[in-house]
């Protein structure tokens, strides 16, 4: 029997919409209460925990850059205040921005490699402090990476180099935390298509995919589910990308 998750308390950073509010809700539709991290989209984020809180568990939203250890320190301030515990930790923050490795600024790297890499080990080592201070329940934390963090990405080097981190973050920790907290990854796919992409592109990227077809965010919130339950998973990559890795992209991600 697998073990329940209901009662527990996740935060999820980028939570407001996309991906992130995918991963919210499927912790909620298991009894999870929830923090809800967004850094700019105020009123999605508001949207969000109406949405989660009609699974008749707890949320509240709270606001931070995850790339200022004040923010940070502020936001598990508001988590003790409220909850007093933290049981799992999924960092679904994010920021893309393509740019080419010639002409790619000082100063949006910097930001990139802030967001993407800084932000989770801020957030994840004061989670961890906290998940150590209570025992008797099984703490997880996962990171969201995408496939750039297993196969360069040309058109998105900062970006590339932020989600190779965030995997090897992941496996640092797997190794110092356990065995109270376990550290998981999950390696999204074309889940979700990008403002900017038009629909005859997203579909010659998922007819090139071995299931020939794009997934979908929810398809990443229940394998993160899955990796919230699984008790003798730590350290592991959970690719949910249709085969992506596979074939060659060429990481033509737009």
């Amino acid at each position: 029997m697998q073990p329940s998750l209901s009662d527990r308390v996740a935060l999820v950073t980028g939570a407001a919409h996309r991906v992130g509010k995918a991963i919210a809700l499927a912790l909620a539709a298991e009894g999870v209460h929830l923090v809800i991290h967004y850094h700019g989209a105020a009123e999605a984020a508001q949207e969000t925990v109406r949405d989660v809180k009609s699974h008749g568990v707890d949320a509240f939203t709270f606001q931070a850059d995850q790339s200022d250890p004040r923010q940070v320190n502020a936001l598990f301030d508001a988590v003790r205040e409220h909850y007093g515990r933290l049981d799992i930790l999924v960092n679904s923050a994010n920021m893309f921005k393509k740019a080419d490795f010639l002409s790619l600024t000082y100063e949006d790297w910097q930001r990139v490699i802030d967001v993407n890499l800084t932000g989770p080990f801020l957030v994840s080592q004061a989670a961890a402090r906290l998940m150590l201070a209570e025992t008797g329940r099984d703490k997880v934390i996962v990171n969201i990476l995408d496939n750039s963090a297993l196969q360069p990405w040309p058109g998105l080097p900062h970006h590339s180099v932020a989600k190779a981190g965030l995997l090897m973050l992941a496996q640092v920790m797997a190794r110092r935390l356990g065995p109270q907290i376990r550290v998981n990854s999950v390696s999204p796919g074309p889940v979700l298509k990008t403002e900017a992409g038009s629909d005859a592109h997203w579909a010659r990227l998922a007819a090139r995919l071995p299931l020939q077809r794009a997934g979908s965010p929810e398809d990443v919130g229940r394998a993160v589910v899955f990796l919230a339950r699984e008790d003798f998973i730590t350290g592991a990559i959970l690719n949910v990308d249709g085969g992506e890795l596979l074939v060659d992209s060429g990481a033509d991600v737009s």
